[in-house]
């Protein structure tokens, strides 16, 4: 990327969208300046030029609610910018996950797939972290220091449990012991180092 073709409006400023790049969901947008963009490129985390206060800031700098740049696009005006992020908490100073939480049309009660994929990987984050927590306090580091076969036997005990659920007319409880198997196959993964992006690029795989 070049960011010489990029064209700064009489403001010096060019809009930036910000996105989960695990979801696609967007989070926010807002406006950065050239210093703005190069903090973003060299730090990684997302800085922006505040319209309002006519001043730098970091997101998460005082909230602690941080964005991983994982890249950084322009468009084919180069006018307005993309950053694709892992965000660590909400984007919202309101506490919502996104800013655009407010909706003139709706799609129903269509259930959104970006609510299950967001959940999952901020999980999956959560779990590594607990990697070097103290097993006397975390259940997560608890699972992963008694190794492979101790959480294989756990996921193999959740799986039952689904199976036990799906058979019983108790909607919460059957969405619970699911919920209780994504984790402990999530704590299985993490003990394996294996990622969901190869889980996710088989799955692709075999949906071609």
């Amino acid at each position: 990327m070049s960011t010489a073709e990029l064209k700064w409006g009489p403001d010096g400023l060019l809009p930036v969208v910000v996105a989960d790049v695990t979801t696609g969901a967007v989070l926010t947008l807002a406006y950065a300046n050239r210093e703005a963009l190069e903090r973003t490129l060299s730090e990684k985390t997302t800085w922006f030029f505040s319209r309002s206060r006519q001043a730098l800031w970091k997101k998460g700098e005082t909230s602690g609610h941080t964005q991983a740049v994982v890249s950084v696009a322009y468009d084919c005006d180069g006018d307005a910018l993309l950053y694709r992020v892992i965000p660590h908490g909400p984007a919202c100073h309101t506490g919502a996950a996104s800013c655009f939480h407010r909706e003139l049309l709706s799609a129903g009660d269509t259930p959104s797939t970006g609510v299950f994929s967001g959940a999952v990987a901020e999980l999956a984050r959560t779990i590594a972290g607990r990697r070097n927590a103290s097993p006397e306090t975390s259940y997560t580091a608890k699972l992963l220091s008694e190794g492979v076969d101790r959480i294989a036997k756990k996921v193999g005990e959740e799986a039952t449990e689904v199976v036990i659920a799906s058979k019983n007319d108790d909607r919460p409880a059957f969405v619970g012991e699911v919920a209780d198997l994504v984790y402990h196959t999530l704590v299985l993964l993490e003990s394996r180092g294996v990622t969901l992006d190869e889980v996710g690029g088989e799955l692709l795989r075999r949906a071609k």
